[in-house]
């Protein structure tokens, strides 16, 4: 590190896509999805292969990143929504802005923050608050209440929106850092890729020409679309770290890439022709608790800080985690009298490896759509290498030991009667403590219409 860094104040970007899966970067082993500059910024940092979020939906999974909170005790147990469809869901039109908030410590500690790109901490409606309120000084987004771009029309996603989304948020960062580069900014890059509508441009899918359909097929490829999609963002993100380069702001600023959860299903009707996302080896999609829902990419680049090339397979670590760590290393403080679910886990950032201090758990009160194998139970809790997947009545009950079984095919709970016992009871606790609200018919079930024996009618 040069002398003229040192003892300055790093520069964070945070940049988060939406609904991409742990198995479509290079760097995770994906070998037909081209990643180069996400590849890149691992080859120059760390990948931390035990990522959770602490949500299988977005709003959710953003509160935890922000607040350092389990999204359920504030009550975003689902996508934050207008008031009728909110009741309907148990929840809020948006995310308290007195919740913690990792943007408003580092406002506090001087530092100039920006946030591009999606929001969904909110809805589009001006009544709530923007994100000017939750300590951001220049913000331009959508999902939000707050200034977004003319092709967002209305707050709906236009055809010409999804096609330029990417590089419309990377200009906006762009445009961020340059102003702010003599004084120490925080900044969110929270992308609309590769979430549905998908729309890339016919330059970005010849790309992927190779995976059309036979001849004579008038359509295009669900994977074409999205691989399409998802280069163009990985495009743009080289963009800002060359920018960053070129600036000179390169070895003095973190950056970070993370999802907000796993990949949508096709049976989900607006992703259908696109939902192509992979979990690699993992079992769940989007709104499940098995891994592949809640396992995502996570990669960290602090030249000279943080070990470039380095892969920790070992240590688990979540998003709530992200405030306590940030406020840690860039020398603000925690919000006063608020209790935080995280763990300051610099020390892993900064090369250890160890066993986490506080236990991870997760509820989802909803549907799991898609295939049957992914329809997880209601509560999940990841404590050392165990992870328990379980009802609150424990109609079913799931243990799995992650390191040697990362598939979640294996269930041990009949071998290990204590460690569900002691996990369960904790879950279930913590369970009791969440705010009530509605719950699915179909919430934790794996039901299937499996035709039923029938002697039927005697031949003629």
């Amino acid at each position: 590190m040069s002398e003229k860094a040192v003892g300055k104040r790093p520069n964070v970007i945070f940049i988060l896509a939406d609904d991409m899966g742990w198995g479509d970067l290079g760097c995770h082993g994906n070998e037909d999805l081209k990643t180069p500059n996400l590849d890149r910024l691992a080859a120059e940092g760390t990948l931390f292969t035990q990522f959770y979020v602490n949500a299988p939906v977005c709003s959710p999974s953003r509160t935890g990143f922000m607040s350092g909170t389990y999204p359920n005790r504030l009550r975003i147990h689902h996508i934050v929504m207008p008031p009728e469809k909110g009741r309907e869901y148990g929840v809020p039109t948006h995310v308290d802005p007195g919740a913690p908030m990792v943007t408003r410590q580092l406002q506090k500690a001087g530092y100039r923050t920006g946030h591009f790109g999606k929001w969904h901490l909110s809805t589009s409606s001006p009544e709530v608050p923007d994100p000017g309120q939750y300590g951001i000084d220049d913000h331009r987004t959508f999902v939000s209440s707050g200034p977004s771009w003319p092709q967002f029309q209305g707050g709906k996603l236009t055809p010409e929106f999804c096609m330029k989304s990417s590089e419309l948020i990377f200009d906006e960062a762009i445009r961020f850092v340059e102003e702010k580069r003599d004084e120490p900014f925080y900044c969110n890059v929270w992308t609309l890729v590769p979430h549905a509508p998908l729309n890339p441009s016919d330059e970005h899918l010849e790309y992927y020409s190779h995976l059309r359909p036979n001849a004579g097929v008038p359509h295009l490829a669900a994977r074409q679309i999205y691989y399409a999609a998802v280069t163009d963002m990985d495009f743009h993100i080289g963009r800002l770290l060359d920018r960053l380069e070129d600036l000179g702001l390169r070895e003095n600023t973190i950056v970070i890439f993370s999802s907000d959860n796993g990949p949508e299903d096709m049976v989900i009707q607006n992703a259908g022709y696109g939902a192509a996302g992979t979990t690699g080896p993992f079992r769940g999609r989007k709104r499940s608790l098995y891994e592949g829902g809640l396992r995502m990419p996570f990669i960290v680049r602090w030249p000279e800080r943080v070990a470039a090339g380095r892969v920790d397979t070992r240590s688990v670590t979540a998003a709530v985690d992200y405030l306590p760590t940030i406020c840690s290393i860039c020398g603000a403080d925690l919000p006063e009298g608020k209790s935080l679910d995280g763990e300051d886990v610099s020390d892993i950032w900064l090369g250890e490896t160890r066993s986490r201090r506080r236990d991870i758990m997760w509820e989802w009160r909803f549907t799991v759509f898609g295939h049957v194998v992914h329809r997880s139970p209601r509560l999940a809790i990841r404590s050392g290498n165990w992870k328990l997947v379980l009802n609150p009545q424990k109609d079913r009950v799931e243990l799995y030991d992650i390191p040697n079984d990362p598939t979640e095919l294996s269930n041990l709970a009949k071998d290990n009667p204590e460690v569900v016992e002691r996990l369960s009871a904790k879950v279930i606790e913590w369970h009791k403590t969440l705010p009530p609200g509605p719950t699915a018919d179909v919430c934790g079930s794996n039901f299937y219409p499996m035709p039923q024996e029938n002697p039927g009618r005697k031949p003629v």
